[in-house]
């Protein structure tokens, strides 16, 4: 096991983006009230949002810019690769802090709670070396509602009624933190084009990181059945959705 990590003193939000121009606005204004909610302010830590423009032929890069976000842009069409780039840029730009910084992961499709990135840095001070958090699915004109209920369904079997204390399964890219040795330690976001959230989960668990599974702080993803990543979330409601009756 690991000795434990020192409280993190700088905070790096990471969020991949292909073609994301209709939602990241609405996500970068979630993210610019969870960096100022009360509680994170008085921790005083410096945070840099950095969006990863991957292969983007619209104005998602213009959009991060205009709302506060730093840029990195890459044409890999591959979600692994822009989470590991702006991982990699926000702790660029952290100079000497990176070495302790939390790094806080969402998608740009996505809206976090207010509350998001202060939980995360608790849990952080409290001794976790990572915090896997839970979504919940917002409805979309191409999500049937016998689709929604199926995935929600499936995805919430066995949790505790009335609890945040689920120990789940779920691994999502759109609601992770790691602290930065850590997250080193276990190699980063590999350049996969799907599933890199998982490989890093694995990874964490093999170097003997003390990971949280909490149902705690949940985050707002789209509900849309057009996945940007192959095989992503998107693909998977695609999958739940019943095949019309012939």
């Amino acid at each position: 096991m690991n000795q434990p990590l020192l409280p993190p003193t700088a905070l790096v939000v990471a969020v991949p983006a292909h073609n994301e121009a209709a939602t990241l606005p609405a996500t970068l204004r979630a993210l610019h009230t969870a960096t100022h909610h009360p509680r994170l302010l008085a921790r005083d830590l410096p945070v840099v949002t950095v969006v990863a423009a991957d292969a983007c032929f619209d104005s998602t890069a213009a959009l991060a810019r205009h709302h506060g976000a730093h840029v990195v842009q890459l044409a890999r069409r591959n979600v692994g690769a822009a989470r590991a780039a702006a991982v990699a840029h926000g702790l660029g730009l952290l100079g000497a802090a990176a070495d302790r910084a939390w790094i806080a992961t969402t998608d740009a499709d996505t809206l976090v709670p207010a509350t998001w990135l202060t939980y995360q840095i608790e849990q952080a001070v409290a001794g976790w070396d990572c915090v896997l958090g839970t979504i919940r699915v917002a409805p979309h004109p191409s999500l049937s509602t016998a689709t929604a209920q199926h995935h929600h369904t499936l995805y919430f079997a066995g949790r505790p009624e009335r609890s945040h204390a689920w120990n789940h399964s779920h691994v999502h890219g759109a609601n992770l933190g790691v602290a930065a040795r850590a997250y080193h330690r276990a190699n980063g976001f590999p350049a996969l084009t799907h599933s890199e959230d998982h490989a890093l989960a694995t990874a964490l668990r093999r170097t003997g990181a003390r990971i949280l599974r909490t149902d705690h702080c949940p985050v707002l993803t789209s509900g849309r059945t057009t996945p940007r990543a192959p095989h992503g979330f998107g693909t998977y409601l695609q999958n739940l959705t019943p095949s019309p009756a012939t």
